[in-house]
């Protein structure tokens, strides 16, 4: 019903969407957030995420469960990347599963604010005249 990882490897969306397919849904909502070439009118060259992993991984089932709760989801694949990573790479790729479109919609998108909001991973955003250290917490 729920899939968590953390990983250095490269993100497989369709991995993520083959998890969440179930008989009783209708719908499957994908975010995929991947890396861009710029931010804030600067050049990126790269990202690095880490993460504090344990709590990470407890922090994205709790927020798997509480979307379970919330609404009729049939599965949860949340999967992050961690490490180095190049532009357009996939960082964090969530897909969910529900009855109706409109709950996978509101589903995916909690998520994915949730996440940013209160899971334990900073990413350093690589400029080609510098580099910053940016929590993912808005």
């Amino acid at each position: 019903m729920i899939d968590i990882q953390l990983s250095e490897q490269e993100l497989k969306p369709q991995t993520c969407i083959d998890f969440a397919l179930s008989g009783g849904a209708g719908a499957v909502d994908v975010f995929i957030g991947t890396v861009r070439d710029h931010t804030q009118g600067r050049k990126v060259v790269r990202l690095e995420y880490e993460a504090y992993e344990p709590m990470a991984i407890s922090e994205m089932r709790k927020i798997a469960e509480a979307a379970i709760h919330r609404w009729p989801v049939q599965r949860i694949a949340i999967h992050h990347r961690i490490g180095t990573l190049q532009i357009g790479d996939a960082a964090v790729v969530i897909a969910v599963s529900t009855p109706h479109r409109e709950e996978a919609f509101e589903a995916c998108k909690w998520i994915i604010d949730t996440l940013k909001q209160t899971v334990p991973i900073w990413k350093k955003e690589i400029f080609e005249d510098g580099e910053v250290w940016v929590a993912a917490h808005p």
